[in-house]
């Protein structure tokens, strides 16, 4: 691994901007595309449902249900051809990742608002990987205090990017959404279910 550190205070911030071969990527995109039963997951915003802009997917072992939004997920079963990435991730980092949430956006008005992933089922300090596929898109980090501005960075294909320690507690991230005309990008977030 050829991780280089985000400079983000207090937190643990890693990126491989190739952890995986264009080549490779580009064939984990295309089959993930075509394998994964995407759907417009509902999530609740200002008191209400909406449909989330953007096509997601919960996959993960029995027993790994997801809460975020005010919306519970029951994972679906790992497509094949993520078992190798999981393998290779959970060696190479140590972590056992249980789960992942795909995220598959479209295009440039398909985005990820501000949030942590915080919730209670991740632990104290989760380990969250996160491997972008396809378009390359801006990412970005502010402190949850908002004591501070922004920090971006572009996502490209293959690239691993590594939240951990007191990342979640500290900050949030997003994916704004980009009046440019791109491909599209699927995003997947490894994670571990504690409880």
């Amino acid at each position: 691994m050829a991780f280089v550190p985000i400079a983000l205070p207090g937190a643990d911030v890693r990126i491989d901007p190739a952890w995986l071969s264009p080549v490779d990527a580009d064939a984990l995109f295309t089959t993930l595309r075509d394998a994964i039963p995407w759907d417009v997951h509902r999530i609740r915003l200002f008191g209400r449902l909406v449909d989330s802009p953007r096509l997601s997917c919960w996959i993960g072992d029995p027993g790994t249900a997801y809460a975020y939004s005010g919306t519970r997920f029951e994972p679906q079963a790992w497509p094949a051809a993520l078992v190798p990435v999981r393998e290779r991730l959970s060696r190479e980092t140590g972590v056992d990742f249980n789960s992942v949430l795909a995220n598959c956006y479209r295009n440039g008005r398909d985005a990820m608002g501000w949030h942590s992933d915080n919730e209670r089922a991740l632990g104290r300090q989760p380990v969250i990987a996160s491997l972008s596929l396809g378009q390359a898109r801006r990412f970005v980090f502010r402190e949850r205090t908002g004591s501070r501005g922004k920090h971006a960075l572009v996502l490209p294909n293959g690239a691993l990017l590594l939240m951990a320690g007191d990342t979640q507690s500290l900050y949030q991230h997003a994916l704004p959404a980009t009046a440019k005309p791109v491909a599209a990008r699927i995003n997947l977030t490894f994670r571990r279910i504690v409880e």
